[in-house]
């Protein structure tokens, strides 16, 4: 007898079914009926209260470090050589550049040699003995963007406080120094830090009260700049540990590292981040970094042999044909340029497969902060006016869009 569901009688069971409830009321003599059952609510347990004071093994928040590429892992640029730096501005790996007042004193490039838990760090180089004179200055920095650095209100009284670590090491001891500056390089603070012992690996922290006055971008503009210093005369120097009003690289006393010919001089895990103390490095994901990098440095590598196809666009006479090249994320701004590795790199062609090497590649006419033209120059006049283009890349080499750059 099948089962029977009564919404007054209740619930009837076949006699002597399977499986049928403790308790079912007989009914007939080939039935079981449970009428009247009360539900009983399951007990789930309460959980224990309390506050979670400590976490480990999960480090990820939200850019909680305000430095890009920290572990100095992106290298869109060089690809590991080394850069000799001038007297402009010299990026090495991405987001961290050079500088010097005389060209040619020190080197700088991305380098295997790191602390455990690193797989990268920066290597900079002295090239002579470099005495610095009164308006003499070496260093590297990095600038961050305002917007990246908004919530820590500085130039107004809520000024927040931060904390600067870093992992460093040196072929020399002594007291370092560094300072942080706004835009318009009128509001400055030096700091120093100890490295104890030569060709040793050393963590160290800087904590700085926020500076509540000045003007402190929080547009797309600079917001922070953070500089290391390697070596300055006294007009680019000021006491520690107190905000001023000098455009500096460091502070007065401390060791002039440009000045040791061959002096090397490593940095990783550099962070920056709201609140009195260091924390853990903030590692994020290797293609979340490289996207936190093209923000300001849009760029196309690519390896031989693989026919890499860098935009579709059309001819706009029997030489030269316009592609769109669509940047990975969008641009901080509108690119002003673009350098490509070799113009040879490239290859223009026609859907009717007339190919031709590429003998110039120059940015177009049309620029946006998500994608832009490039006018590229085939070799002779086979093409047809107004006929869809194709560039490729045949061989290894890279597009780099500039002007993007803090």
């Amino acid at each position: 007898m099948a089962t029977i569901v009564d919404g007054t009688a209740g619930v009837t069971f076949p006699a002597g079914g399977v499986g049928n409830p403790a308790g079912a009321v007989v009914g007939t003599t080939d039935t079981q009926t449970l009428t009247n059952k009360t539900l009983t609510a399951p007990v789930l347990g309460t959980p224990t209260s309390g506050i979670l004071t400590s976490c480990t093994g999960i480090n990820y928040d939200e850019l909680k470090n305000r430095i890009i590429n920290g572990a100095m892992v992106i290298d869109q640029r060089n690809a590991g050589a080394s850069v000799t730096i001038t007297t402009g501005v010299d990026y090495v790996v991405d987001r961290f550049f050079g500088q010097g007042s005389i060209t040619s004193k020190f080197t700088a490039q991305q380098s295997s040699t790191t602390p455990t838990g690193f797989n990268n760090s920066l290597l900079l180089t002295s090239s002579a003995a470099t005495t610095p004179g009164v308006s003499d200055y070496y260093y590297f920095a990095q600038r961050i963007e305002g917007l990246n650095v908004y919530d820590l209100a500085w130039g107004t009284a809520s000024a927040a406080t931060v904390t600067l670590s870093f992992w460093v090491r040196s072929s020399l001891t002594g007291t370092f120094s560094g300072a942080f500056l706004n835009s318009a390089v009128n509001r400055s603070y030096a700091f120093t830090y100890t490295i104890n012992s030569a060709n040793t690996w050393e963590q160290k922290s800087v904590t700085i009260a926020g500076d509540t006055s000045g003007t402190w971008l929080t547009t797309n503009g600079i917001g922070i700049t953070i500089r290391f210093a390697l070596g300055a005369g006294s007009s680019f120097l000021q006491s520690a540990n107190s905000w001023g009003t000098g455009n500096v690289v460091g502070a007065t006393g401390t060791t002039q590292w440009i000045s040791t010919s061959g002096a090397t001089f490593y940095i990783t895990g550099v962070q920056l981040e709201k609140g009195s103390t260091a924390t853990s490095f903030d590692y994020r994901p290797y293609g979340t970094e490289l996207s936190l990098c093209q923000r300001y440095l849009p760029a196309f590598n690519f390896v031989s042999g693989s026919n890499n196809l860098v935009g579709i666009g059309g001819f706009v006479n029997t030489s030269i044909g316009d592609v769109l090249y669509k940047f990975d994320v969008p641009s901080r701004i509108v690119p002003t340029g673009i350098s490509v590795s070799s113009a040879a790199s490239f290859t223009l062609a026609s859907p009717a497969g007339t190919t031709s090497v590429a003998t110039a590649v120059v940015i177009g006419n049309i620029l946006h902060t998500e994608s832009c033209l490039i006018r590229v120059t085939g070799t002779g006049t086979p093409y047809t006016s107004n006929q869809m283009a194709f560039v490729y890349a045949p061989s290894a080499g890279q597009i780099l869009f500039t002007g993007v750059e803090l």
